[in-house]
């Protein structure tokens, strides 16, 4: 089957996601979370691409970036063949780190991007490593803090600080408290669990209605909210995951998710 061509981004901003091969862990140490960053920052000299924002989970990265003087494919490819020649010449391993082709999404619009920044800052909270957002060491939240933080000279944060202010101290006023608000956005992520198959979460689905007492032909919106947020709660599914289960649109989702 013919790869699905790239989706091209109009403003050339994108959500990348990098993952390890069978979930396993692309990092094992401290040096080669280092190793990455720097390799981050030497792949970007000379204007080929900006960061704007990262996160280092242990078997996938996330980052924002636009293109500069090099199309995002090339970037990808210089960065990952960097990495994976350190990573296996380090562990004396042969062949793919990586899962599959990186994963992209166009960034198009200001609240796209301020939402995509505080998902990939998020990560750490929601996967119960940390949590706060700054609490984590290994993403680009602290540097838009500007607290004492080594990866600054590597980010390029002005775009992101501008849409919240021009005013670089209300900027970082304004960021701070919305890396404290809950993110229910959705973005490329890891694929959920196998092990939850659809029929499954279906089933559970059935269940939590009759539990509840609610008839799917007919059915408050109150009713509705509960059964969506216990779904999320017991299953910690993707809302396009719950999009699709249920049958409701992905905005609807993430409104009954925050009601």
């Amino acid at each position: 089957m013919p790869r699905r061509q790239r989706q091209k981004s109009l403003s050339g901003y994108y959500h990348i996601m990098i993952r390890g091969n069978e979930r396993r862990p692309i990092f094992f140490d401290d040096e080669d979370r280092l190793r990455f960053i720097y390799t981050l920052y030497e792949k970007k000299l000379g204007h080929r691409f900006n960061l704007h924002a990262f996160c280092l989970m242990d078997n996938h990265v996330h980052l924002m970036i636009s293109e500069g003087d090099e199309d995002i494919a090339t970037t990808m490819k210089r960065i990952t063949v960097s990495y994976v020649y350190y990573f296996n010449k380090k562990y004396e391993r042969v062949g793919h780190l990586f899962q599959d082709r990186f994963k992209s999404e166009a960034i198009e619009g200001d609240s796209y991007a301020i939402s995509l920044a505080r998902y990939i800052h998020q990560n750490p909270v929601k996967a119960n490593m940390v949590k706060t957002a700054d609490e984590y060491k290994w993403s680009s939240c602290n540097s838009y803090l500007h607290r004492d933080d080594s990866f600054t000279k590597i980010l390029d944060m002005d775009i992101i600080l501008d849409l919240y202010s021009s005013d670089r101290e209300k900027a970082k006023k304004l960021f701070t408290d919305d890396i404290k608000a809950p993110s229910q956005e959705s973005f490329i992520d890891l694929q959920e669990d196998k092990a939850i198959a659809e029929e499954s979460v279906k089933a559970l689905f059935d269940n939590i209605l009759l539990e509840h007492q609610i008839d799917w032909n007919n059915y408050t919106k109150a009713q509705l909210t509960t059964a969506i947020k216990e779904l999320k709660n017991t299953t910690n599914l993707s809302i396009r995951k719950i999009s699709t289960i249920t049958g409701l649109n992905k905005d609807k989702v993430n409104r009954l998710l925050k009601a």
